[in-house]
């Protein structure tokens, strides 16, 4: 059993592994168990798993040299540093690569994956605002008895208007706190393990959208039970 450390993103995505648990890899004529005793949250190093000089030498005896050289060096110092290695080592196809940069890259790859999702949660949003303003309107058409009973006793239409739109007002602010408050509980983890920002302007200008179609949604529907006969509707009443 050779003791190696992985990437806590490549473990549980890639290899599908947890900490403790054992990987078996053909190596020659043989086999090798591998076993995961430590990850590294956010390094550099995903993609690849570390074990000791001592046990890499002894399993591949004909590699020789090295790789990966990580150069310890102070951030003011570090482009100097950079150039000098690629160009002392040119012969040797040297490309020294910033660590920060070198995240800054396996970071893309997830964050399109996170684009990708937050534009399909987008349009679901955006198809469930369409939806939640039929039902609004179609709530203030089945109530038009009911708000012609209003006017009739003094209530004009923008009064009626401004209790409607509270009212849609309170339900759907309801609904966005309950969901983004759901939301929140299951991203926290990710969140505070990332040192992650607050919420981008992006998606506050989203979430005052929804609240801001639901009103309009509720002010449309009360011009509409009110632009035709009344007296009808408070005849039925």
């Amino acid at each position: 059993m050779v003791p190696v450390i992985a990437d806590a993103n490549s473990m549980s995505d890639v290899l599908h592994r947890s900490l403790g648990e054992d990987m078996v890899v053909s190596h020659g004529a043989g086999s090798v168990r591998y076993r995961i005793v430590a990850a590294l949250a956010d390094s550099i190093f995903q993609r690849e798993v570390l074990m000791s000089a001592a046990n890499f030498g002894r399993l591949f005896p004909e590699q020789e040299g090295y790789r990966f050289l990580l150069v310890d060096t102070p951030r003011e110092g570090a482009a100097a540093v950079a150039s000098a290695i690629e160009r002392q080592a040119s012969d040797l196809g040297a490309d020294a690569v910033d660590t920060a940069a070198r995240l800054d890259d396996f970071h893309a790859v997830e964050n399109t994956y996170l684009a990708t999702f937050q534009a399909l949660g987008g349009l679901g949003l955006l198809v469930g605002t369409v939806g939640l303003a039929a039902v609004v309107l179609r709530n203030v058409l089945e109530r038009r008895r009911e708000l012609a009973l209003l006017g009739a006793v003094g209530f004009d239409a923008r009064r009626l208007s401004t209790m409607i739109a509270a009212e849609a007002s309170l339900l759907v602010t309801a609904g966005v706190v309950t969901g983004v408050a759901c939301a929140a509980v299951a991203v926290a983890p990710a969140w505070f393990g990332r040192e992650g920002s607050g919420p981008g302007i992006g998606l506050l200008l989203l979430l005052g959208a929804v609240i801001f179609a639901g009103v309009l949604s509720s002010i449309v529907g009360v011009r509409a039970a009110l632009r035709g006969r009344m007296l009808d509707a408070l005849s039925s009443e």
